[in-house]
């Protein structure tokens, strides 16, 4: 190959990959008009009246003492989950499910919910944040698995799950996970995704994505024929864009377990089960979970909270 004939093949390249990106900017910002709305002043309401710790319930944590003293709670987390931590951009707040139990613990520790640092996360990073100190804490859908166990701890869970199959409006050739076979179904990599349908759709062509932006965008152009991954995810699209997207049949697999994501063996893991548990009984989980999650989905009453501490210890 001639150097000529090279840089027109990389200039495609380059306009290629430029178009992509650019389209899925614009997906993630399209049908958020149609979006149902979350009651701002509810939600932060409720995270302004969270739990404040005292001073020896700190002292006695090595890891929220370390928070204390450099007086900022440094999180890995989303700014795209749309009901879970959602960057609204009309006062540069983050709220959602996560982002608000986020936000309750940096209350809690530093008596300010507005004292964190927020590094963007994906599902491949998520790790790695934790391992080289850029964050004190995860909290971005983070399913427990023993394989993450190895390398970092949990406290949790928070919130349980399922798998479920997200397809364009319309599509009636796909009723569920057993219609999945030989077909194109996108997941994220470095999630539980691709284990799974490689257990529940050994047939299908998987194909994985970095973000469930990137998934999504390929599902609405064409590229693949369905995507899976967590259902409560899942609800971020449908709320999103409610005429673009159907989740397709009953949800599937084992238990997701979301945790909270600490370094190993830190004692955090029992300093945030403490102070979710506290949530759970004073009822602020489930009024949380009500205005980021029920009210947006049409869903009355709020699911038991998982038994904090179980998995985690596992």
């Amino acid at each position: 190959m001639n150097k000529i004939i090279l840089r027109r093949v990389l200039s495609v390249a380059v306009i290629l990959a430029l178009v992509l990106s650019l389209s899925a900017i614009a997906f993630a910002a399209e049908g958020t008009e149609n979006a149902v709305a979350l009651d701002k002043e509810a939600y932060d309401e409720l995270i302004a009246a969270g739990p404040v710790a005292d001073d020896d319930v700190i002292a006695a944590s090595e890891w929220a003492s370390a928070v204390k003293e450099a007086g900022v709670l440094r999180v890995g987390g989303t700014r795209t989950s749309f009901l879970f931590s959602q960057l609204d951009e009309t006062d540069e707040s983050l709220r959602g499910f996560d982002a608000g139990l986020y936000q309750l613990l940096t209350r809690y520790i530093l008596g300010d919910e507005s004292k964190y640092e927020l590094t963007q996360v994906d599902s491949s990073t998520r790790e790695s944040v934790l391992q080289s100190d850029q964050v004190n804490v995860v909290f971005a859908t983070y399913s427990i698995t023993p394989a993450r166990q190895e390398v970092i701890s949990f406290a949790g869970p928070y919130y349980t799950s399922q798998q479920a199959v997200l397809v364009k409006a319309g599509n009636d050739e796909i009723g569920g996970v057993d219609d999945l076979a030989g077909k194109i179904v996108a997941t994220q990599a470095g999630s539980t995704g691709p284990s799974i349908l490689e257990e529940y759709a050994p047939e299908a062509e998987v194909q994985e994505f970095e973000t469930d932006i990137e998934a999504r965008t390929a599902l609405e152009q064409g590229r693949v024929d369905a995507y899976v991954t967590d259902y409560t995810l899942l609800l971020n699209a449908i709320v999103k864009n409610p005429d673009a997207y159907a989740i397709a049949g009953d949800v599937f697999g084992p238990e997701d377990n979301y945790g909270v994501g600490l370094p190993l063996d830190s004692d955090g893991v029992d300093f945030v089960n403490d102070f979710l548990s506290q949530l759970v009984e004073d009822g602020t989980w489930a009024e949380l979970w009500q205005v980021t999650l029920g009210d947006r989905t049409g869903i009355s009453d709020a699911p038991e909270a998982p038994v904090i501490g179980v998995e985690a210890a596992e």
